[in-house]
């Protein structure tokens, strides 16, 4: 007898998910399709990779870069390769043995003329079918925004925009539009009596069944009648009537009887009076037309941080879920994708709830029977087996699915024990991984060179507090609007609370989220949150009051006791009240990336590589112990979790970010540099006519560490100066106007830009008859032993995340140097052919010694790290056992190395692999830029207790090491002929 859906379901849900061994970050554009990804499958396993990790890969807007503005959840992107280009890549994957793990996008989509969805809110408004896909407000506090969706588009006022015949309405492919440049708006049915009005109908000769046709239309319910059944009957009557109403629009016969009322419609430039039918018309549609700026302030739909036409999808209703999750379903089913990556959980309503349903839906993919592998039903999979899974402890598994969720983490914060995930995508480790390689002892002398620099003694919690009042005062102030009139109408029905006025709800907010110290809480639909939530909550009320003194402290105290919805004993829970506090869980995390990541990383320059996402702009190092202790936290609750050292969203390489941590160790030399530079290019600054000097002083010190951090390894011709003093220039524009202090993307100033850029010129460009610039002579003794020491950095971090507990994970490109900065100087084109020549070569050769002796007398060209990711990706496929489950055993080295080697053991039943890596290389070496590093270690040893007189093989040169009879092993031995270590126990 089969099994049925509810016997299956919950079974297939106490599975194990399959975990990738590591993975492999590709990123699927245009210039990237399937079938380039397909052609480099067989050097990405030969690398030793065990899944391929792309970027989304359904429908996006046409040209996307990224994918993350997905138009269509139902299809792939055809500019990658469609249906076909998708299923051959996935059969070529699972013929090389490889997995699939898939960033898919639950919390907005991409909207534009292709978005059949959001042209069918346009067109029908708050009666469409899909008006509650989307998350807008249909009742905003403006009067005369009831029932619309503001479309802020235009590059000026509505009024200079429509009086310059920049807004004309035009009948294409059977369809009256709304034009603007590239945005093609419907009309909406009711109103195109409005462009053809009954006066003129004898006039123009109109058809008898157009007449009736529009006499039709004038008669259906309004667009904006929040009556559910008007609204179906709506929809059935236009399902009749806009098959005829396109025959006619399409009827060529008629084309000049339009044309004629079109050129009286769209106005005459020299006649401002001519437009006042068109704007009739236009204030008409569902949609209200507006200036980009206004967004900020008076959007009413909820968008992926502040751009408009990324829009924010409530994922919390079932049909949404089942609609943009039918596709991935059939997916799962056959086994193409095996894992998936969820982009901004953090937006979403509910994150438990939905990805309880994505464990669902996938545990329905697996079952037999037709029922399951059809398409979701529309009131949702969970509900289908509510009964079976109702006392499930979600707490206690993954879920079948291997599902890692991108999620910035602060410290000491864990993701929520009732997700059903194996983790995050990896931001924490970038902190840990990278933070361990800063000199922790040398902070207070950058503290007091950055103070020196400014004139002022920066407060990085101040600029962070700042920064985050400034995005909800500008970029996500009507989201902030939003909350305050819920939480207004909450007060005005509470006699304790009804006097506080708006003024003083809307500081109450701004203040505690600003306050807040993590990117968001999780109350979730039943109003249940834990003590850690309760703890976030009172910290930022608390410090929100303290900077408030001139707000009446109870209004604090309501919001705190609105947001603990659950608090009051014997109370049932109130349903607006649970609404305020999720809708309010939706906002602190917008504000806190576009506030910290995007604004104050850029304002904070004392150390940059600290400004990372995942990291902390206020942190300089960690010690040794914080290191093995996240390590051996993650063995204990998130073994599969992702480790990730560069990703598409960092602010820099992990190679540029291992090149700046050598300059935490130079506290004298580093110093006495930036002072002469800031002496020496005074002279390059340039005045503004404001009287502003460009750059200032904060931004100059940002350049010094971008030019050192990303200069490249090859600098042989002038065109590659050049082509590296662009790449600084489009970097630079990013940088400060996300800073915004002196210009932002909303207030550019292209005088001081240019004032900036011309900086940089004149800093790296030597002019006619130079051979080089003063500052990229100072650099001379600088540059290489950022460049080696910042390599053998790196390195390292390769040994530590390919052996630490959790999935390695792998920017593409990063196998070889890589010097990007951020976004999209991290996107450019990979050289595959260089690398695949490169390891087959590599691997062709049988003695590894001299080919290791090669390598570190050759660093530059890459293939040191090329060669080291191969070896150890290699060895974590044959030891897999031992670096999934194995136990992880912290390893000190003796005397003056015990803070400058980070090693450890991974051990499990006879196997054990060794990882020893130098810290601080540069200071061991006295910073003289050479190598072997071996003769700096003296006689050193790591103890290896109970490991006496064993051997261990070194996988990247082959070498025997044994361990003395004391249980000593040498460190000069370990580092002499590879700068890093990892070696396997020999049989």
């Amino acid at each position: 007898m089969s099994e049925s859906l509810e016997q299956c379901v919950p079974r297939i849900l106490h599975e194990k998910a399959r975990a990738p061994l590591s993975t492999y970050r590709l990123q699927m554009h245009a210039q990237f399709s399937f079938a380039d990804a397909e052609r480099i499958l067989p050097y990405l396993r030969e690398l030793g990779i065990g899944d391929i990790y792309t970027s989304p890969v359904f429908e996006a807007r046409p040209g996307s870069t990224h994918g993350y503005d997905v138009a269509r959840h139902d299809r792939f992107n055809l500019e990658l390769g469609g249906d076909e280009g998708f299923h051959r890549f996935c059969e070529r994957q699972r013929e090389a043995g490889m997995g699939y793990l898939l960033d898919i996008v639950p919390n907005h989509m991409g909207v534009g003329n292709d978005s059949v969805w959001w042209q069918d809110v346009l067109e029908n408004g708050r009666a469409s079918e899909y008006s509650e896909y989307f998350d807008i407000d249909w009742t905003p506090l403006k009067p005369d925004m009831q029932g619309k969706l503001l479309l802020p588009i235009l590059g000026q006022q509505y009024g200079d925009e429509l009086e310059a015949k920049h807004l004309q309405i035009a009948i294409q492919d059977g369809r009256a539009v709304v034009c603007y440049y590239d945005h093609i708006m419907p009309l909406a049915p009711r109103s195109l009596p409005l462009l053809f009005p009954e006066v003129q109908w004898e006039a123009l000769g109109m058809p008898e069944g157009f007449r009736r046709l529009l006499r039709e239309l004038v008669h259906i319910a309004p667009h904006y009648t929040a009556d559910a059944e008007l609204a179906a009957q709506r929809r059935e009557q236009l399902r009749e009537l806009k098959p005829r109403l396109q025959a006619f629009l399409a009827d060529p016969a008629l084309r000049p009887v339009f044309d004629a009322v079109l050129a009286e419609v769209n106005g005459r430039e020299d006649d401002p009076r001519s437009f006042d039918q068109l704007h009739e018309i236009l204030e008409a549609q569902p949609y209200r037309l507006a200036l980009w700026k206004v967004s900020s302030e008076e959007i009413n739909y909820r968008r992926f941080f502040d751009v408009n036409d990324l829009v924010g999808l409530k994922m919390e209703n079932p049909a949404v879920f089942a609609a943009t999750h039918s596709l991935i379903r059939k997916i799962l089913a056959t086994k193409e994708v095996t894992g998936l990556r969820i982009d901004h959980c953090d937006g979403m309503f509910n994150p438990r709830q939905y990805l309880i349903r994505l464990q669902l839906l996938y545990a329905a993919s697996q079952c037999a029977g037709p029922e399951a592998h059809g398409l979701v039903a529309p009131n949702g999979i969970e509900a289908d087996i509510r009964e079976e899974v109702r006392g499930f402890e979600w707490s206690s598994i993954t879920g079948p699915l291997y599902v890692v969720v991108e999620k910035i983490l602060e410290p000491r914060e864990a993701l929520p024990k009732e997700w059903p995930v194996s983790g995050t995508s990896g931001y924490d480790f970038v902190h840990f991984a990278n933070q361990v390689f800063i000199q922790q002892k040398n902070q207070k002398k950058f503290d007091q060179l950055y103070t020196v620099l400014l004139g002022r003694v920066p407060d990085p919690d101040e600029i962070i507090y700042r920064a985050k009042l400034q995005v909800m005062q500008n970029a996500l102030a009507s989201e902030t609007y939003v909350l305050t009139n819920l939480l207004s109408q909450l007060a005005a029905a509470n006699r304790r609370v009804r006097d506080f006025t708006d003024n003083t709800l809307e500081t109450a907010i701004r203040e505690t989220i600003a306050c807040f110290p993590v990117y968001r809480t999780y109350i979730d639909d039943r109003g249940q949150y834990t003590g850690h939530d309760r703890a976030v909550i009172h910290h930022a009320i608390v410090r929100a009051k303290y900077r408030s003194p001139d707000i009446d402290g109870s209004a604090f105290d309501f919001l705190e006791q609105t947001l603990l919805v659950h608090g009051r004993e014997g109370e049932a829970i109130d349903e607006k009240e649970l609404y305020f506090a999720l809708k309010f869980q939706q906002l602190t995390g917008p504000v806190m990336a576009k506030g910290v990541e995007d604004t104050a990383f850029y304002v904070y320059t004392r150390f940059l590589s600290s400004n990372e996402v995942g990291s902390s702009m206020k942190s300089f190092g960690i010690s040794i112990e914080t290191f093995h202790a996240s390590n051996e936290e993650r063995l204990a609750n998130s073994p599969d979790a992702m480790l990730s050292t560069s990703t598409h969203d960092t602010k820099r390489s992990e190679d540029v970010r291992n090149r700046l941590n050598v300059i935490s160790e130079l506290e004298s030399l580093w110093p006495r540099m930036v002072r002469r530079w800031y002496r020496m290019n005074a002279k390059l600054r340039r005045k503004i006519d404001d009287g502003r000097l460009a750059p200032d002083a904060n931004e100059e010190y940002l350049i010094y560490q971008t030019v050192l951090g990303a200069w490249p390894w090859k600098m042989d011709s002038l065109e590659d100066r050049k082509a590296f003093v662009e790449r600084l220039k489009e970097y630079l524009h990013k940088a400060l106007s996300e800073a915004k202090i002196n210009l932002s993307w909303v207030s550019p100033n292209p005088e001081y830009m240019a004032a900036v850029h011309g900086f940089v010129e004149d800093l790296l460009l030597p002019r006619p008859g130079r051979r080089e610039t003063q500052f990229v002579e100072s650099l001379n003794g600088l540059i290489p032993v950022l460049r080696l020491f910042g390599a053998v950095n790196s390195l390292a971090q390769v040994a530590l995340k390919s052996a630490s507990p959790g999935v390695p994970d792998f920017y593409q490109g990063t196998e070889m140097w890589d010097l990007s900065l951020v976004d999209p100087d991290n996107r450019r084109p990979v050289d595959y052919e260089r690398r695949i020549a490169a390891l087959h070569a590599m691997k062709q050769l049988e003695d590894k010694v001299a080919l290791c002796r090669e390598l570190v007398a050759e660093v530059s060209d890459g293939r040191i790290k090329l060669w080291t990711v191969h070896r150890a990706l290699e060895t974590r496929r044959q030891l897999a056992e031992v670096f999934a489950r194995g136990e992880y055993i912290a390893l000190q080295a003796s005397g003056d190395a015990s803070q400058q080697v980070i090693a450890f053991l991974r051990r499990l039943e006879g196997k054990a692999v060794l990882v020893a890596v130098p810290r601080f290389a540069c200071t061991r070496m006295r910073g003289e830029a050479k190598m072997p590093l071996g003769e700096a270690w003296g006689g050193d040893t790591l103890s290896l207790a109970g490991y006496d007189g064993r051997r261990f093989l070194d996988i990247f040169t082959g070498l025997e090491r044994a361990v003395a009879d004391d249980g000593a092993l040498r460190l000069a031995d370990l580092f002499n002929t590879f700068p890093v270590a990892m070696l396997t126990l020999a049989e």
